[in-house]
């Protein structure tokens, strides 16, 4: 959704980062066939971006892969205060084209790296609260989509019994943050399933999908 972020999380492999790289090739198609017409930022704080891969998502919706890969301003975040710096490089080179999304794989990463402690995470929230502000109003003032990733932690409070306890990273800070939430999670083989879990507009419910070569597709039956 324009204007918003919408966050997706889940466990390692589950598709966070597939779903990125097919989305950033998307955004640019015409709006008669689903895209948004416009270039991508692509904020990695993981090194997990493929350009390979963007090349083959490309192919696959019949685009050129250089002309989709050149549409793509891709910058690696070394630690959460270059993560906020890019921000400001973002706006610098959004308001010179026109552009359509803003993908940060993760959003939260290297916030936790950068503070470990318990007696650090009131500042860890604080400053991943700025980080959020700033990428919202990107959102709005340029009218993108912005799209994060997040991980999640094992739930103490859950019932270890309930098929799923874990919870993502966050807490309030990224719940308040974020318009539409997504979870992901593992199926059969290399389908994945998609759980809408806090949208204002979306009901909840499951979408399956499958993790190809060319990025993410419809599930296989096996």
């Amino acid at each position: 959704e324009t204007g918003s972020i919408t966050e997706v999380f889940g466990e390692f492999r589950t598709g966070k980062t597939q779903l990125c790289h097919t989305l950033c090739v998307t955004c640019q198609m015409p709006v008669t066939e689903g895209g948004a017409e416009g270039k991508a930022v692509y904020i990695d704080t993981e090194g997990s971006f493929r350009p390979k891969r963007l090349e083959q998502i490309a192919e696959r919706f019949g685009m050129d892969p250089a002309n989709a890969l050149e549409n793509v301003a891709y910058a690696r975040a070394h630690n959460s205060e270059h993560q906020m710096e890019l921000l400001r490089t973002a706006a610098a080179i959004m308001s010179q084209d026109r552009y359509a999304l803003i993908v940060v794989d993760s959003a939260t990463a290297l916030f936790r790296t950068d503070y470990m402690g318990r007696g650090e995470l009131s500042e860890r929230q604080m400053q991943m609260a700025q980080f959020l502000r700033q990428l919202t109003r990107l959102a709005e003032e340029f009218g993108v989509a912005v799209f994060i990733t997040n991980q999640v932690v094992a739930d103490p409070g859950g019932m270890s019994f309930a098929k799923d306890s874990t919870k993502p990273i966050g807490g309030n800070i990224i719940a308040h943050a974020s318009t539409t939430r997504l979870r992901l999670r593992k199926g059969r083989g290399e389908n994945r399933i998609c759980t809408v879990y806090d949208s204002p507009t979306l009901a909840e419910a499951d979408a399956q999908f499958a993790i190809g070569p060319q990025g993410v597709c419809d599930c296989t039956d096996s």
